[in-house]
């Protein structure tokens, strides 16, 4: 990542625009599928993540946050103000995705480190409104490290989801695409393939050696071409058959960082000559310069942030049991569509006084937040929490909170997940090894 030697800043300028555009689209495609509404204004209870209880939900305030987040996009886009709007947009796009559990997708967590590198990085010395109406901002030169510190984000995203794919059910078992192909043969052209079992193992061996050599693919010249073809057919292709919302979209734009400043340069000159900017705009011959405390600061920094992001996925060694089963430090660790998880949780409270109810999951939960629920161990314990209150506020005397849950982990028989004689009200959630969780009586081997 190191480097001062200047480069030109066109693809840092480039990959702010294209960023910048692509969430703010995003923000405008999520506003008007209704999703706010549903997700973060109907329901009536959120699941918080561990550390961040704080974050709480705005009601119709939530269309504000989001009207922010998205104004903040685009002003990153044109790189007007853009040190506010760029740590708007960390701060809003974070508040958002850590409201509730339930909608955690990998690409969140991506999208929200990519908004707090670039706080770092000056993405609007070069082709920003910020440097037409600020001249001595002009730049064309940034130290090397600036895109490469994007670059090397992108470059762990990948490898770490490679890694974790060496697994004996994605490896061995084709697991669990072998259950998620099927369902998919009604796709035009290609969706009779998706019927033999040999076209799942073809896909995971092929997801595996992606992820863990396409960075390295296109940081070289020479195979850039070719694995930037790779890119647009993996991710269109995982973009047709799966709903995971924007993230192949992302991953295609971010991709185009790898490719030379000539390319990008073509692409902003063609741009200036539409906006008929001027030569002196386009072809300042300037190094934008850190003073020297600030420089060895921001590398201290990033060199912390780098350190995190590489061991931080691997927490999960200091937990016992298995990772799919038990999803004790499965977050925020790069692990890409890796499992099929299927369960239902059926509470029941009752109290010394011999009260006793059959809790009505829907009575309080979205179908999506009891579909996440039932089979992740935290959220089991916060809804459990949720209702020894509620119930405690309808007269049980010290309720006790009981499950029954039964998952079924990339086609296994279903099991409890949960100890069912364990009272959850009692528990409390830390960071500490959940003993409640039942043994996984199987292994799955590999990372």
């Amino acid at each position: 990542m190191t480097g001062t030697k200047p480069v030109h800043a066109a693809p840092l300028a480039m990959f702010r625009i294209a960023f910048g555009l692509m969430l703010f689209g995003s923000i405008v495609r999520f506003w008007s599928k209704g999703w706010i509404e549903e997700l973060y204004i109907d329901p009536t209870f959120f699941f918080p993540f561990y550390g961040f209880e704080f974050v709480r939900p705005l009601g119709q305030w939530t269309y504000g946050l989001f009207a922010v987040c998205g104004l903040s996009a685009l002003l990153v886009a044109l790189g007007l103000f853009y040190r506010v709007a760029v740590i708007g947009l960390f701060l809003s796009f974070t508040y958002i995705e850590l409201i509730d559990k339930s909608t955690y997708l990998n690409h969140y967590y991506f999208t929200s480190m990519v908004c707090l590198l670039l706080i770092f990085l000056p993405a609007h010395a070069y082709f920003s409104l910020d440097a037409y109406r600020r001249p001595t901002l002009l730049a064309d030169r940034i130290p090397a490290w600036c895109p490469n510190a994007l670059k090397l984000l992108i470059g762990i995203l990948y490898v770490y989801a490679g890694i974790a794919k060496i697994n004996s059910d994605w490896l061995l078992q084709a697991l669990p695409l072998r259950i998620w192909l099927p369902a998919r043969n009604d796709t035009p052209i290609i969706g009779f393939l998706f019927n033999y079992p040999w076209v799942a193992y073809v896909f995971s061996w092929f997801g595996c050696l992606y992820d863990l050599s396409i960075p390295f693919l296109l940081w070289n010249r020479r195979t850039r071409p070719w694995a930037y073809a790779a890119v647009v057919i993996f991710h269109g292709l995982t973009a047709l058959l799966f709903p995971i919302g924007m993230f192949p979209y992302i991953m295609i734009v971010t991709a185009l960082l790898f490719f030379s400043p000539a390319f990008h340069q073509s692409i902003i000159q063609r741009l200036g000559s539409w906006l008929s900017a001027s030569t002196h705009f386009l072809r300042p011959n300037k190094a934008y310069k850190y003073q020297p405390a600030i420089h060895k600061t921001l590398l201290a920094t990033l060199g912390l942030f780098f350190i995190i992001q590489l061991l931080f996925p691997f927490r999960y060694w200091l937990y016992p049991g298995e990772l799919f089963w038990t999803e004790q430090g499965y977050r925020f660790s790069w692990r890409v569509m890796l499992m099929e998880k299927a369960g239902y949780a059926q509470f029941t409270v009752k109290d010394e006084t011999g009260k006793r109810v059959v809790v009505n999951n829907t009575q309080f939960l979205t179908p999506l937040q009891e579909k996440m629920m039932s089979t992740q161990p935290d959220m089991l314990l916060q809804f459990a929490h949720k209702l020894r209150d509620h119930f405690a506020s309808k007269g049980f005397h010290t309720p006790q909170v009981y499950v029954d849950s039964y998952v079924a982990l990339n086609g296994r028989m279903g099991k409890p997940l949960v100890d069912p004689t364990t009272d959850l009200a009692k528990e409390h959630d830390s960071l500490a090894p959940k003993s409640w969780i039942t043994p996984f009586d199987d292994e799955i081997f590999g990372f």
